[in-house]
């Protein structure tokens, strides 16, 4: 089984799979803790497997999607020491069928590249993906495969934090994308300003983008706050909570594949 591991800022997300299906066989979601070292990594992992009737020594296979280093250099010590897996980790470097025609690949997030592979593989191209999660990033691929380039831009989420922390009379309130503009309490107006204003955000640089490529592309949403504005605008073609996951599926069978006898 493939063990695939999409490291965010806030949370990391686990599935498996068969290695020779791109059917997830299950998930889950963890904190993205820091400081948690690999044996509590394996702890967990070993915990959120039995839950499911998995044991951690069916795994055979591991690739790892990460953002935050410090914990890619725990995920790699518990890969290597405890399951004796050597991982794949996404990077420009690998060969992904995806070409990245921006100006510093390497430092685009994995994530990103995970998302984007996904995307053209699953809608074809050109595509717009849109990540809701701590930041949201939009990204663009060509009809040809390429990556052109994107927006990054703070979460929601993060957005209402900053704003509880830095204004004294406001404070964190339930994200819900209210049913109208104007706000009669302070909790309806946070909710439209940061929700809803995201969301008017979004649709105004899907519009840009479309102008830009000369084409009015599809776009993909995804990311762990992507259910608070599925479905609630025309700009948004389909809703995808797995894109990233399977991303990591495709990219390893594209890489390792199956081992053949």
């Amino acid at each position: 089984m493939l063990l695939a591991l999409d490291v965010g800022n806030s949370n990391t997300l686990c599935g498996i799979y068969e290695r020779d299906s791109p059917a997830l066989r299950t998930s889950f979601r963890l904190s993205t803790d820091r400081d948690r070292m690999p044996d509590e990594w394996l702890a967990l992992l070993t915990t959120m497997l039995a839950a499911d009737g998995m044991r951690l020594g069916e795994l055979d296979a591991v690739i790892i999607s990460s953002v935050v280093p410090g914990v890619t250099t725990w995920l790699l010590e518990m890969s290597r020491q405890r399951l004796r897996l050597e991982p794949v980790v996404v990077s420009a470097a690998l060969d992904l069928g995806l070409r990245l025609r921006v100006g510093e690949p390497d430092k685009l997030g994995a994530d990103r590249i995970v998302d984007c592979v996904a995307a053209f593989a699953r809608y074809g191209g050109p595509a717009v993906v849109i990540d809701l999660g701590t930041a949201t990033t939009v990204d663009v691929v060509s009809a040809e495969g390429d990556y052109l380039g994107g927006v990054i831009a703070a979460g929601i989420g993060t957005s209402l934090g900053a704003l509880a922390t830095n204004a004294a009379q406001l404070f964190n309130v339930e994200l819900l994308l209210p049913d109208r503009t104007v706000g009669t309490t302070t909790v309806e107006q946070l909710r439209s300003g940061i929700v809803l204003g995201h969301l008017l955000m979004l649709e105004g640089i899907v519009g840009r983008i479309r102008e830009e490529i000369r084409v009015a592309a599809p776009t993909v949403l995804t990311g762990g706050l992507a259910p608070l504005l599925a479905g609630k605008s025309p700009s948004f073609d389909h809703h995808d909570p797995n894109l990233t996951i399977d991303g990591l599926w495709m990219i390893h069978d594209r890489v390792v594949g199956v081992p053949r006898t």
